[in-house]
């Protein structure tokens, strides 16, 4: 099986769905112990607002060992006062099918 850049593709998606935000919850694995890593995807680009990421487009956005445990789809533009909440997953692979986005 063909290993996937998950970030990459799913940035493809976002950058067709511009009114969408993907949370990307999950952790990086140092020296024996877990770190909470969040990644934010929105209009096509990744954001991390816990660990430096990669922006160069020839390489991986996240290089360091890590997994993802949770999925949040928002959407966009977030308002404070507003619940923009719409669909949440534990599967890495549900929001590759743009009809999830919807």
């Amino acid at each position: 099986m063909e290993k996937i850049d998950l970030i990459s593709s799913l940035e493809k998606i976002s950058s067709n769905i511009p009114n969408r935000i993907l949370k990307i919850e999950g952790y990086v694995s140092k020296q024996k112990c877990q770190e909470y890593l969040e990644i934010i995807i929105y209009r096509g680009f990744s954001s991390s607002t816990t660990h430096p990421i990669e922006i160069d487009l020839e390489k991986r956005v996240i290089e360091i060992d890590h997994k993802f445990n949770n999925f949040r789809l928002f959407k966009g533009p977030l308002i404070k006062e507003s619940n923009n909440f719409i669909r949440e997953s534990k599967d890495p692979l549900f929001f590759l099918e743009k009809n999830n986005w919807i």
